[in-house]
């Protein structure tokens, strides 16, 4: 094994130079000096990573691309203003200044400004507030409600000075002079604009009598449209208990308002149409209807005259008292009926009545009698005499005969068969 050999240290090789001996801070001052006279303000593109927020409202993230990343600060009060939301992996053009983090020794991007790449700010605010509130539901047909037929009192949620306004009541007083129109004066454009919309929209359900309400302006830009894409706005439209009509612009803007509300308008103009009938139409309608009713009250009348008529046609009418004759003759077969009914059953009775007395008179003792029998007894008995025995020698004897009675006296009972006596 080859041994190797180590000369001594000589400590005149490392001498310090004849140069001025600095520190960490005094070298990390004059390194941020450099940087922040030479890049006082900058913009960088990149790819958003390591995004975190801190309780204060800052905004702490990494700026990226395929080779290098640069740390970034967003102070609160330029993340506040930002229209749209940061995320991880969002492409952006930052503009800000460069500075030294001295307690770290790094240097970093304090964000001033900030802009989606290829995409605007306000488009892409727009897009993640869509998705967020039609995730929500807000935009779902089952809680559009319907807008009143005829609507007592409107509510107008817009600028009291803005063309619109001017549209809008001139098409309302025009098409239903009757609606009574209260403006809720508001911004609806510039900073507090939003606010002020939401506010309004909510106060609307406490003033009483409230059919429907219209809120939005004429076009412009999108940054002057942007107040109707704030969600503070969607969430006080979705909330109203008041059908609420959203009229933003002209026929190509679609905000997020017009989205939440109940019926999107294409203009202000369109949006007065909606909400009230053309008394023009009403009163057309009504003449119709009274030109129907009278049409068919008269057809009724015809109608009822020819049964009328009918009715009174009828031999009931024209000849009632040949209905009277009619049952009288009637009448009178049914008497001369039941008459001739009656003669029959006491025919039929007395026959029945003979037949039985020719009967009974057969079976009666006293019609024996009338053939030379008799009923013989004795005195003071009241059975009649069966056999001898019932009658002894020397008794009265009483004899029925058919024409009255004979009183003998017995002497003597022969016994025999009544043949015997009648030969």
């Amino acid at each position: 094994m080859e041994k190797h050999s180590f000369a001594p240290i000589n400590q005149a090789d490392f001498a310090m130079p004849d140069v001025p001996l600095k520190t960490v801070s005094q070298l990390t001052q004059e390194i941020k000096n450099c940087l922040e006279i030479e890049f006082p303000f900058v913009w960088v593109s990149g790819e958003i990573s390591n995004l975190s927020r801190a309780a204060s409202g800052h905004c702490y993230l990494t700026l990226k691309d395929d080779s290098a990343q640069l740390r970034a600060i967003m102070w609160r009060g330029t993340a506040n203003r930002l229209k749209f939301d940061l995320h991880d992996g969002l492409e952006v053009v930052a503009a800000g200044r460069v500075e030294v983090y001295e307690a770290r020794g790094s240097y970093q991007l304090i964000i001033e400004q900030c802009e989606p790449q290829g995409l605007g700010a306000l488009e892409l605010a727009f897009r993640q507030l869509h998705e967020k509130l039609a995730g929500e539901g807000l935009f779902d047909p089952e809680h559009k409600q319907p807008l009143p037929a005829i609507p007592q009192r409107i509510a107008l949620v817009t600028s009291p000075t803005s063309a619109a306004v001017r549209d809008m009541l001139q098409v309302l007083t025009r098409r239903w002079p009757a609606a009574e129109i209260l403006i809720l004066p508001v911004l609806v454009q510039g900073p507090g604009a939003a606010a002020e919309i939401a506010a309004a929209l909510r106060s609307v359900p406490q003033i009483p009598g409230v059919d429907v309400v219209i809120t939005g302006r004429g076009g412009g830009s999108l940054e002057d449209l942007w107040a109707f894409n704030e969600e503070i706005v969607a969430r006080a439209i979705y909330d109203c208990p008041i059908p609420v009509v959203s009229a933003v612009g002209h026929e190509i803007d679609v905000t997020i308002a017009d989205l939440v509300a109940d019926r999107r308008a294409l203009t202000p103009s369109e949006a007065a149409e909606l909400v009230v009938p053309d008394v023009r139409d009403i009163r057309a309608g009504i003449a119709q209807m009274r030109n129907r009713l009278i049409s068919g009250l008269k057809q009724q009348a015809v109608t009822a005259r020819r049964q009328l008529d009918a009715l009174a046609s009828r031999r009931v009418f024209t000849q009632p008292a040949e209905r009277i004759h009619d049952l009288q003759q009637l009448l009178d077969e049914l008497e001369a009926r039941n008459r001739r009914a009656v003669q029959r059953i006491v025919e039929t009775a007395k026959q029945q009545l003979a037949s039985s007395s020719a009967s009974l008179d057969a079976l009666s003792p006293l019609a024996v009698l009338g053939r030379g029998y008799s009923l013989s007894k004795i005195a003071g008995s009241t059975q009649f005499l069966k056999t001898i025995d019932d009658a002894p020698a020397g008794a009265t004897l009483q004899s029925l005969l058919a024409d009255g009675r004979v009183i003998s006296k017995i002497e003597s009972t022969d016994a025999g068969q009544p043949q015997d006596f009648l030969e």
